[in-house]
């Protein structure tokens, strides 16, 4: 699987959720107030990777799913 042919979803534990995912300009960002942003893949590794730490267990929940 390819970074375009998945969606990651981040939901807190107060219930928003982050969309990210990669198209053929770079990645996105589409907040739970529907606000979409580009960024680079720099940044979004810096939202992700502290979510998959300990310190953020059960606060940060991270799903992926295979784009149809």
């Amino acid at each position: 699987m390819k970074n375009d042919g998945c969606v990651i979803y981040m939901t807190t534990k107060g219930g928003s959720t982050q969309v990210y995912q990669k198209d053929s300009k770079g990645w996105t960002q589409k907040s739970s107030k529907g606000i979409v942003r580009r960024m680079t893949a720099e940044q979004f590794l810096s939202h992700l990777l502290p979510a998959l730490t300990p310190k953020y267990k059960n606060k940060v929940w991270v799903r992926v799913e295979k784009r149809k």
